[in-house]
């Protein structure tokens, strides 16, 4: 293993954006023509049949092929993760903008242009690692920094505020939030009683969710995901000043969500949507890209703000603290094995290099050890971090040398420090030369289970953030409320839910309550009129057609050089295309022009497109195909959907007095029917369709 020996060398080790997958390729292995063997290297004559006593007698227990091969078979699966089951992953770099230097020591940040390898897993929260992807859920990011001064683990969610301010209350929230104890229902769902129950009766928890239910909750793609690493860390620069900062993920992107109705459809027809979209795109070469934001406060200015900026449940807005973007991640390369990489790789935030330390964020200072006990449950052994996907690129040496599963062999007599067979090695770092140590934070009080009243100021946050959102927002997020608590099987709970809400607004808690069928609250909401454009997704919307979707519904006679220039400039615009008709195959123009089929009426969906292209054309089965056209372009219509309509498709687009045809743009007639689909496209949705 000579990965091991380069370990051996005490030296500061050069890391580059292709260090770790150098490093991974040493463990990259192909079994195509080689021999089918046994574990023991045992060539395998029959792999299709057990050892028997004749050819209908009963199988022998020396068969000692079939009984490796089927314990093993049973053996493969390992813990899911409690939390973030169902997740996906990606290679990739980190780019620095500019250096760091003046605020951190952290080496990754001190050079403009230096590349530093990673990798990130995506993952919802509530459901198992069969749930689907589009469940209104909130959805996590963690980053694995693979730098020269050891892995640096960034942890984030994909909402600036967490549900709990006490670690204590965290296996509360999430038995409360997980599927129901006696029914193991809902899955990958938080409608249901225990989860609003729990919403109700402890008052931290409604900002929170609160932004779940706002669109954010639904993503379009990971790709068009924000995420906020919600807890407080401390910068310490080389003269060990420290400062308070919080990190943010901006997808180029922008933020980008889908409708309720169309996550709970695509639930169904693609569980694997999420995931999906992320490889696509990474295979054709659309690289996500993320630029890292810092917002950064003074130690002398801890308590000049109206909120506690320890305090996870609690936003840093913008406008008051702003965001200074400091580098960019691009995800490059798709993973090689899904459970290699993607299932065996663990995050710990207390995983961070000199430069960066902990505030005394409670919960941050909670997570500090459940992550590694989590690991070790899952992977079955404290060896856990010699697995490719989890080493560091840099030398590591430890005293830690046994365990489950430790398969390098260490030749040194002194497994302990100090000693003089070794000559006390591996030996201490001084600061100086690179040795982490803790900001000399002064700690002083009086030990107690108490939380700060700092922390109880439930409603103004929430009040904020309500009134930052736009009005199609505000309707969407009151739909996704009265569908949550409506699915709650207990009046008092849905009356309780409401009664929170009024603290939040009474206009809302009054339309969320009659759709409950319980009484309008008393009261009304806190005196708060602040707002900030930062909050809103739709007021920040980056308005873009690079890699979207687009559906082509097609069939044979189309007018061959209207709709190949229309496809080119597609393409020319990076916008992603299905080809969409009755069967795969080809179908061609009037002019003999050919274009290849990719998906049927069967194998899409109006849901998993982001728009229409309506061609139209014959077929052999013209009813059936009209049919599904109509479909399609019902769907598309009723969620708002851009549609382009080619000459020979107008018919496919009906209308009325009664419909306004907003984000339809027809070919007939049209010189700049390109641009004007493409602009329309870029727009997303047209709210103002009737």
């Amino acid at each position: 293993m000579g990965d091991f020996v380069a370990q051996d060398k005490s030296i500061k080790t050069n890391v580059n954006e292709n260090s770790k997958n150098e490093q991974l390729e040493n463990y990259r292995v192909s079994n195509m023509g080689k021999p089918l063997t046994t574990n023991q290297g045992r060539k395998v004559v029959n792999d299709a049949e057990i050892l028997t006593a004749g050819e209908r007698g009963p199988s022998l227990q020396q068969d000692y092929y079939y009984f490796e091969k089927m314990t093993k078979f049973v053996r493969e699966p390992i813990p899911e993760r409690k939390v973030h089951a169902r997740g996906y992953g990606a290679h990739g770099e980190f780019e620095c903008y500019e250096s760091m230097k003046d605020l951190t020591k952290a080496g990754f940040l001190q050079e403009a242009g230096k590349k530093t390898p990673l990798f990130v897993r995506f993952s919802t929260v509530q459901g198992s690692r069969g749930s689907k992807d589009t469940a209104r859920d909130l959805r996590c990011l963690g980053v694995k920094f693979y730098t020269e001064e050891g892995n640096y683990d960034l942890t984030s969610i994909a909402m600036p505020v967490l549900i709990n301010t006490d670690p204590m209350k965290f296996p509360d929230v999430i038995h409360a939030y997980q599927a129901e104890p006696r029914t193991g229902m809902p899955t990958g769902a938080g409608a249901h009683d225990t989860f609003w129950d729990y919403v109700a009766n402890n008052p931290e928890a409604l900002h929170m969710a609160l932004w779940v239910m706002s669109d954010r909750g639904i993503l379009r793609s990971y790709r068009m995901m924000e995420s906020w690493a919600i807890n407080t860390y401390l910068f310490v620069n080389e003269e060990g000043v420290p400062t308070f900062v919080r990190f943010v993920w901006k997808p180029v992107l922008g933020v980008h969500s889908i409708l309720q109705d169309e996550a709970q459809k695509i639930g169904g027809i693609d569980p694997d949507y999420h995931r999906r979209d992320l490889r696509e795109a990474i295979d054709k070469g659309a690289y996500p890209e993320y630029e890292l934001g810092v917002q950064l406060i003074s130690q002398e200015d801890e308590h000049k703000f109206d909120f506690d900026i320890l305090d996870p449940s609690k936003f840093w807005p913008e406008e008051l603290v702003p965001v200074k973007l400091i580098g960019k991640m691009t995800l490059n390369r798709n993973v090689d094995n899904e459970f290699a990489e993607i299932e065996q790789v663990a995050f710990n935030p207390a995983n961070v290099v000199p430069g960066i330390d902990f505030s005394n964020d409670p919960v941050l200072q909670g997570r500090l050890i459940a992550y590694q006990s989590a690991q070790y449950h899952r992977l079955g052994s404290s060896n856990f971090q010699d697995l490719p996907i989890n080493r560091p690129v840099c030398p590591f040496h430890n005293n830690s040398q046994q365990g489950f599963m430790r398969y390098p062999i260490d030749v040194d007599e002194a497994k302990y420090n100090n000693n003089s067979l070794s000559n006390s090695s591996p030996h201490t770092t001084p600061i100086e030369e690179g040795g982490y140590e803790h900001y000399p934070q002064k700690v002083d009080g009086t030990m107690t289970r108490a939380r700060s009243d700092s922390f109880t100021d439930y409603y103004t946050q929430p009040r904020i953030f309500w009134n930052s959102l736009t009005e199609i927002e505000k309707q969407h997020t009151i739909k996704a409320l009265s569908f949550q608590i409506g699915s709650v099987l207990s009046k008092s709970v849905r009356q309780q839910c409401v009664d929170q809400l009024v603290n939040v607004d009474q206009e809302m808690a009054y339309i969320v309550a009659d759709n409950l069928g319980v009484d309008r609250p008393s009261g009304t909401h806190v005196s708060v009129e602040t707002s900030y454009p930062s909050l809103s997704q739709y007021t920040n919307m980056n308005s873009s057609a690079y890699t979207r979707k687009v559906g082509v519904l097609i069939g044979n006679g189309f007018n061959g050089k209207e709709v190949s220039e229309a496809l080119s400039s597609l393409e020319e615009n990076g916008v992603f295309v299905d080809v969409i008709s009755d069967k795969l195959g080809e179908v061609k123009g009037d002019d003999g022009t050919s274009i290849m089929v990719n998906k049927t009426f069967l194998t899409s969906s109006p849901y998993l497109v982001d728009s229409l292209y309506v061609v139209g054309g014959t077929s052999t089965d013209q009813p059936m195909f009209d049919g599904e056209m109509a479909i399609f372009v019902q769907e598309a219509y009723k969620h708002y959907k851009p549609i382009g309509v080619a000459s020979t498709g107008k018919a496919y687009i009906p209308t009325t007095q009664n419909n306004n045809l907003s984000g339809v743009v027809f070919a007939a007639n049209n010189p700049n029917f390109h641009k004007e689909f493409v602009n329309a496209i870029a727009m997303e949705r047209f709210w103002d369709r009737t």
